[in-house]
Parts: C-alpha cells; structure tokens; sequence
C-alpha cells in the first residue's frame, strides 16, 4: 500500500469530496461524503466498517495520494464529484456514455417576452438564456418549474409557436400563462413578473417577499381584494416552498476564492474555482520559509498565478484582505482577460460565506501538509538511527539502470529532498562503455559520472541508495571512496527471491552499520519510505529505456526503406506520429504527405507490412 494511513487523523470532519491519486499525481478515483474522514477511513477500516465493494482493494493498491476539498452541503459535495469525473475521467468511477447533466430551469433573454421550460443544464454555453441550478433532484427541478410556472404565468411555447398563434392556449385558461402571445399582458408587466421569476430561482426569497407584501397592502388599501388575494396566494406558496429548501442561493458565477493558512514561516493557499455557478475544483499550494507579510505574499501569488500564460483569470477574486496594489493589479488582469476582473474583500452575505469555506480548505490542507511533513522528519530520523547513519539523510540519491537482455543500457537517478520527490534533480544516464549486461560496470560508470570532481555539484546528497545486493553495495562504496566522496551514507535495498513469507518476497537492506545486512518488517513505515524511492528509480529507468527503445526501432524500421532519406521520413512521422501508424496506412493515405509519391508509398508499405 501506498498511501500512508497515519495522514487520516487530520482528515476534516465535513462534507466534501475526495480525490484520490497514483504515484504519478493521476486521478484515479473521485468520491464524495457528509463526512470525509470517516468515509475514507472505511476504505482501510478492518471489520464491520470495511468497505467491501469488490474493486475496492485494486483501488489501495494504486492510491498514493488523497486529497480532500470541503464544500457547505452533501448537495454541493454531489455537483462537485459530478463536474470532477467528468474532467478527470477516473478509471475506478463509472463513466456514463451519454454524460447527461443535471436538470435545469432555462428563461430566454433574446425575446420581449421571454420563455421559461425544464432544460439539460448548459451553464456557460447558451449565451440567449439564463439557466438556474443544476438540480441534484430533478423532482425538485419540476415542482420548482411547476411553482414558478403558478406563480408568474410566463409562457412556455416556443418562438415560432408564439409567433402563430391567434387565441390563448390551455395554459392560459388553467392561469398558468397570460398569453402574451395574443397581447392579453403589456410587455412592462410581464418584465416585472420575470424579474419575480428570476428573483425565486435566484433564492432571493426575501426580496421577492417584500415586493408581494407591499403590492398586496396596496390592493387592500384599494379595496382590489381579489389582487390582495392572489398575492396572499403567491407569498403563501413561497413561505412553504422556504420551508422546503427546495431553492438554495446562486454562487458567484465566475470566481476563484482564496483563503491562507499560516503558522509562523509556513503558509498554505487555497483556491476554489467557481465556474458558471458552480463550483469545478479547488488547488492548494505550500509554501516555506515565507518571510512577507500576508498582504503582501497575496499580491505575488495572485500576480504569478494569473498571469501565467495559460492561465484563467476570472471575473471576481476573492480574498480576506486588502493587498496594497489591488487597483493596479485589477487592470492588469482585466487587459489578460480582456474584460473586468474585481479583487473582492467581502465582509457580509454570499461572498463572505465563500471565503469561509476556502478558509476552511486552507487549514485543513495545512493540518494534512505540515503532518505528513512532521512524519517525513520523523521517518528519516528513524532511517537514520536504524540503519546507523553518519547524516541525518535529508537529501537522497537514489540509482537503478534498465535494459533488454543486457542491450539499451540506460540508468536513472531520482533525488528525494526530505522524504519528497525533487523532480529537477533527477537525471538519465545513456551507458556508454559497458560489455553486454555488465551491471556492476553501468553502475561504477554512472556513480563515476555522477560524483567525478568535474561534475559534482553544488550539493552532494546525505545518501545513495543502490537498487541492488551485497555485490552492488560494495562496488558503490568502493566507487564513492575512489572519487574522493567520503561525506555520503551508501544503502542498497534488494530483494531476496529466496526468501519467501506467506509467498511474499523479503526486502534485505546493506548498510554501513553492520555486516550483517537486516530484514525490515513487511509493513514497516521505514521500509515503505526506502521502496517508493526504490520504485520511483526504477520507474523512471525503465520509463526511459522503452523511450530509447521506442526510437531505435522507429529508426531502424524506416531506414531499411529504400528511397526514403531523413526528409521523407521526418515529415511520415510529423504526419502519422508512429511506424505502426505508417504501417496501418494506405497507399493514397501516404501519397497525401509532402514529398510521397505513389511508388515510395508502394515500397514503405511493401517494406513495413
């Protein structure tokens, strides 16, 4: 397993969803929950809470990473899993092929007298409409349509039906409709009975309440008791509907919310996405050592963020506090959007109930971060008190080499900075003066390469790992000893194929300590931190052996073809992207790339089938 279990303890006690991730950082599964940390805790629970669901166990055994987003309601945590399976595609959620959205109210804008009807949500899409929801309840979406439909008549034909008709429909008999379409309401009217409509889709309730109780006083006053009567009706329905909660208020349509977590030099920032009224995803950055001011480290991540290149600036962003260059940094990213971009410091109503919860985000993505850090440290100290280090090993190297019954020799290093991948320090070594499948010889080039004093740089590493035996240890420290590099620890981690517990094969670790190499405990934490710095070396070796591999063959396939010189073989391969692609091809197909006539394409078909 992966993932570290102990990092559950400072899991949020709310609802939201999660999102859990390969070794590679790929989103694998996204699931939602009332209460995150009790739901992923059953998916490693013993006993009665286990979760039992029959993929489940292929799921831990890839899950490396879980990263939880807090949202206000179940509701919220199900839109949000919604719009993340369908941008993520995991491979352990269903994936519905005729991906339906949600049901929606729609009311058209591009028409005097505008149409409301039931519609497939396209928030974002359908600039002639305003669309209200996405409903998880599409039996909610129809009884709120109904209601709306009661209480302000607006018309439910379509343009073209509206244009034909020359008598009221049976809408309007029943009073669902005042028949705009024959001219039985004045346009102003029925404007106001649409901006009704849109106040209660909205969920501003209490506005849409105050304007009936005043219209209906005024009937009373002048003596229009039927009028009075209808508002009474109206405000009744709504009152009911409130107790309900079937309408819940519109979020920001276009916004990013940012809330910051810090303790002293260590601050987290996170960043919900609101798109289109919803809410599509959520990022979180950390950052050490920070010696700014909160304002002032706000006004930097927002400028570097947004003015990435491939960046999405929004309409509104929304932060705790003001930053002192809010209005120069407002037009700058107003010219990179190309249309109005407000940085907002809310301080009352929907807004500010938004910062909330990226504040809550934020300190539970700094409780998570900092104690997995916490557990690092505490890890690597015990790696070093085990294994009888020199250095407490903050920077690990670690090496392995790949190839093909001892041809394409190549080897990697991957270097771990305090427990964690270091990805611009890892390196690929093309091994060049090595006898067919001499391992011992690709690692003494590699380590002489590597630690040769005309290539030593500006830091050397506490430890070398060597993903090999007893043999490979020796001839490490040996190597080591000979380029005059006697500050680093040397470990190596192999497997012994003959060592079996249960059918399980035995990790044995070399080390300085002592002559006798020792045998961790199968489900040791020090044991799994030194095998997914193992894997990831051996991950990345072979990842860049089939590459190597992948090209020698492209150009060994295409260079037997007679007649076909660097040129032509170039652009085959701008076109089709692959020999088997080429293979797969026909005659007229080839003919269509530059500078292929009909006999080259004869002949490379000829040649590759």
């Amino acid at each position: 397993m992966l993932f570290d279990t102990t990092l559950l303890e400072n899991f949020p006690i709310a609802p939201g969803v999660y999102l859990m991730k390969d070794a590679t950082g790929k989103v694998i599964y996204v699931g939602k929950a009332n209460n995150i940390k009790v739901r992923v805790k059953q998916y490693f629970a013993c006993g009665s809470g286990r979760d039992l669901r029959p993929q489940v166990p292929f799921l831990l055994n890839e899950v490396a990473v879980i990263e939880p987003i807090v949202v206000r309601s179940p509701k919220e945590a199900l839109l949000l899993e919604n719009t993340l399976i369908k941008r993520h595609k995991p491979k352990y959620n269903i994936l519905l092929k005729d991906d339906k959205s949600f049901l929606g109210i729609r009311l058209s804008k591009d028409h005097p007298f505008p149409m409301l009807s039931l519609a497939r949500s396209k928030l974002g899409k359908d600039k002639a409409a305003d669309y209200f929801g996405p409903f998880t309840s599409a039996l909610k979406a129809r009884q709120l349509f109904d209601l709306s439909a009661r209480l302000f008549q607006l018309r439910q034909c379509s343009d073209e039906e509206f244009k034909r008709r020359s008598r009221p429909c049976l809408l309007h008999q029943i009073k669902r409709c005042t028949a705009p379409c024959v001219g039985l309401v004045g346009e102003k009217e029925y404007r106001q009975q649409v901006d009704r409509a849109k106040a209660l889709l909205q969920g501003r309730n209490e506005e849409l309440l105050r304007d009936l109780k005043k219209e209906m006083d005024e009937a009373s006053r002048r003596l229009e008791f039927e009028r009075a009567q209808e508002c009474l009706k109206k405000i009744r329905l709504i009152e009911a509907l409130n107790e309900r909660g079937v309408v819940q208020p519109q979020y920001t349509p276009q916004a990013d919310v940012i809330g910051i977590k810090r303790e002293g030099e260590d601050v987290v920032l996170s960043r919900l996405m609101y798109r289109d009224g919803r809410l599509v995803g959520a990022a979180h950055d950390e950052f050490d050592y920070v010696v700014e001011e909160n304002e002032t480290l706000l006004e930097s991540y927002i400028m570097q963020l947004y003015m990435n290149k491939a960046a999405d600036v929004p309409q509104e962003i929304i932060v705790g506090m003001e930053i002192e260059n809010r209005e120069t940094c407002e037009e700058i990213l107003s010219e990179k959007r190309e249309k109005k971009c407000s940085i907002v410091v809310p301080e009352r109503g929907e807004k500010k109930a938004l910062l909330d919860l990226a504040q809550a985000n934020a300190e539970a993505s700094f409780r998570r971060i900092k104690d997995k850090s916490a557990l690092k440290e505490k890890q690597l100290e015990e790696l070093q008190e085990l294994l009888q280090l020199r250095h407490f090993p903050r920077r690990i190297e670690c090496y392995d080499s790949s190839h093909l019954f001892g041809a394409g020799f190549v080897a990697s290093m991957v270097l771990f900075v305090n427990g964690e991948k270091e990805k611009s320090g890892y390196r690929k070594f093309h091994i060049k003066s090595v006898e067919k499948g001499d391992d011992y010889a690709a690692l003494r080039e590699v380590l002489t390469r590597r630690f040769a004093k005309t290539d030593v740089k500006k830091e050397l590493p506490d430890l070398v790992i060597i993903d090999g035996g007893k043999g490979h240890y020796n001839l490490a420290c040996q190597t080591l000893s000979e380029c005059d590099v006697a500050l680093c620890d040397v470990i190596a981690i192999a497997k012994e194929e003959s060592r079996h517990d249960k059918g399980l094969t035995q990790e044995t670790i070399f080390h300085p300590g002592a002559a006798i190499p020792i045998r961790p405990e199968r489900h040791s934490p020090l044991l799994r931190l030194l095998q997914e710095i193992r894997d990831e070396a051996h991950r990345f070796a072979i990842t860049f052996h089939r590459k190597k591999r992948e090209k020698s063959i492209i150009k060994s396939a295409l260079d037997e073809v007679q007649g076909i010189g660097p040129v032509k073989k170039k652009r085959l391969l701008r076109a089709f992207g692959s020999v088997e692609a080429i293979r797969a091809k026909s005659v007229d197909e080839l003919m269509k790339v530059e500078g292929i006539g009909k006999k080259d394409a004869e002949t490379i078909l000829k040649a590759l089938k």
